[in-house]
């Protein structure tokens, strides 16, 4: 595989729609169809004002990331931003916490792939899907930037297929009044009874699940140096996105809510299974099995994607001779070398899943989604040091302006600082925060001795 010099640039392949599904998808997947129930037990129709206040909080942070991002549309990542503006210690843990976050979530969704396909072959082994799946994406990603676009395309319509239809279904079923196991479909579900049953400590404590359910929507930041005509299409996907998330969430679990009073949802399994089935769809179970099978397929091909380019960018101008291997392009304008490695080192989990405890893998995925919000607060920040750079005529020259600056900056911070604080209040989130926190201090401890 023939490797060029870093004077070559990365190949623009992504078109709009390729942007749009790629934010789109990363975001919807398991923590909606999955983890909903968990969260609507806990705050009740509330849970509808989680996910606006969580949804305005990620579209002023894709507002941020949008105006850095056209700063320099030749940046292959945020963390680009960040060691310009915050400096290259913070980069570097920054970069590296990152990577290795979409690499556990990848080795999660791997393994949790092969799970789902026991549904139908309960006798074929995880590591057979996870192989199989793993090698068909590698490809993927190899052959050219739109073929990853065009499978993350699919699998994100898939998901947002999933979701239509059961806003649709909902929707009818309410104009009917129809009769569930346990009452009628009605709006009434949602507004008969309190808004906040379980009080402000449930509300809040349902942030948890709302917050890491947007996970990987800053994945736009590792596509502007690889997007077709970035200046008009950046900001496009970043306005409309966040909107479409919104909606497709509340839209989801108004739905669900409307058909199955709130109080009957079992946090325990998929609500949609849950609802499917109790309206005399037989097929529910191995319908949505499907859609999360595909979900986490599209996790594992956006990790590869997201940690081929964040490799490259770590290790482009590494003075080491064994790392700048990974700071190369192959001919096709792609990090060929690094999303190899990425590919490899997610592959692990395989071996993992076999020698580490399930609990310890439980608790490395866990600090590694709390290690979102440190990144998602830097980009923040960083946003706040470019802004603060910049003099008032070149900031009224800005042609893709962040709102209601630098106030919707505190709003950003403030938000990730009352998840953290959310956090405390659970044992198992307790532990995954401290986690984190021993990483990101070891991480700096590091870059200390290491970066200069």
């Amino acid at each position: 595989m023939a490797e060029n010099n870093n004077e070559q640039n990365m190949s623009r392949g992504l078109k709009n729609r390729h942007v749009q599904l790629i934010a789109l998808g990363g975001t919807i997947g398991t923590g909606l169809f999955l983890g909903a129930g968990k969260s609507i037990h806990l705050a009740g129709p509330s849970i509808l004002l989680a996910y606006l206040i969580a949804g305005l909080a990620c579209f002023f942070l894709m507002r941020a990331l949008g105006e850095l991002l056209l700063s320099n549309t030749s940046s292959v990542s945020f963390i680009d931003f960040i060691n310009k503006y915050l400096g290259k210690k913070t980069g570097f843990v920054a970069g590296w916490t990152y990577l290795i976050c979409w690499i556990t979530i990848a080795m999660a969704e791997i393994t949790a792939a092969g799970l789902y396909m026991q549904f139908w072959y309960p006798d074929l082994p995880i590591w057979v899907t996870a192989l199989f799946l793993l090698v068909i994406l590698f490809f993927m990603n190899s052959i050219t930037v739109s073929a990853f676009g065009e499978t993350e395309f699919w699998f994100a319509i898939i998901k947002v297929v999933a979701i239509l239809v059961l806003i649709g279904v909902g929707v009818v079923l309410v104009a009917i009044h129809y009769k569930t196991p346990v009452g009628y479909a009605s709006v009434s579900n949602i507004t008969g009874g309190s808004f906040f049953p379980h009080g402000f400590k449930g509300f809040f404590m349902s942030f948890q699940m709302v917050v890491f359910s947007f996970v990987g929507v800053e994945m736009i930041g590792m596509t502007a140096s690889e997007t077709k005509d970035p200046e008009k299409i950046i900001p496009k996907c970043i306005n409309d996105v966040p909107v479409r998330i919104i909606l497709f969430y509340i839209g989801a679990l108004v739905a669900l809510m409307c058909i199955y009073p709130w109080s009957y949802v079992s946090p325990d399994s998929s609500p949609f299974v849950q609802v499917f089935q109790g309206i005399g769809i037989k097929s529910a179970a191995a319908i949505v099995n499907f859609v999360v099978l595909t979900a986490a397929a599209s996790a594992c091909n956006s990790a590869v994607f997201t940690t081929g380019r964040m490799l490259y960018s770590l290790t482009s101008e590494s003075k080491n001779k064994f790392a700048k291997q990974f700071g190369t392009l192959s001919k096709r304008g792609l990090p060929s070398r690094a999303i190899l490695a990425c590919t490899l080192l997610i592959a692990l989990s395989v071996i993992l899943d076999v020698i580490m405890p399930e609990g310890v893998f439980e608790f490395i995925s866990s600090v590694a989604t709390t290690c979102f919000l440190f990144i998602w607060s830097l980009i923040s920040v960083t946003h706040y040091k470019y802004r603060e750079s910049l003099s008032v005529d070149e900031t009224k020259a800005l042609p893709f302006k962040m709102p209601l600056f630098p106030y919707s900056n505190f709003f950003i911070i403030a938000f990730m600082a009352m998840v953290a604080i959310v956090l405390l209040f659970s044992t198992s989130t307790l532990v995954a925060l401290v986690g984190s926190v021993v990483w990101l201090i070891g991480m700096y401890i590091f870059a200390s001795v290491k970066v200069k």
